[in-house]
């Protein structure tokens, strides 16, 4: 079988991108990670237009990677604050890969803006991948993607 012959809208990076793909929401995502919950600080550091952050908030709610949680300033009225969910979380190595990638092909002169550190030890973080049996893989083309059963054929 070719992979043409297999319908795409079932893929999951199809799926996860219909979610989270766009710019505002990554930069969202991005925020929320580096510890941005507010609205107002979110739209402030953003630049984004309110109505562009509700529905993109509202999204990711709804998808269940944030979660709402409310507080109160005193003599102020309740407001809420936007916190990753497990599932957010599990995000984060998405978001590492591209500042990787970017890190490695788009750092100006100067060389990249920010690096991840490991809190416990200080060291710098890489992602990598590695297959079931341990190996680590260097070279996308060391991969193939096997269809499962969830994959439906074009018809």
């Amino acid at each position: 079988m070719r992979w043409t012959d297999y319908d795409s809208a079932t893929c999951s990076v199809a799926r996860t991108v219909e979610l989270i793909g766009d710019r505002w929401t990554m930069l969202v995502l991005r925020d929320l990670f580096n510890g941005v919950r507010r609205f107002d600080e979110l739209a402030g550091h953003l630049g984004v237009a309110r109505d562009l952050l509700t529905r993109r908030l509202t999204a990711l709610t709804e998808a269940g990677i944030v979660e709402r949680q409310p507080y109160q300033e005193p003599g102020r009225r309740t407001r809420y604050e936007y916190r990753l969910t497990d599932a957010g979380y599990e995000l984060r190595p998405v978001l590492l890969a591209l500042a990787q990638w970017g890190d490695k092909h788009l750092a100006g002169q100067d060389g990249p803006p920010t690096a991840v550190e490991h809190k416990n030890c200080g060291a710098t973080v890489h992602l990598s991948m590695f297959c079931d049996d341990g190996h680590q893989i260097d070279d996308g083309h060391e991969l193939r993607m096997l269809p499962l059963p969830a994959a439906r054929l074009v018809s």
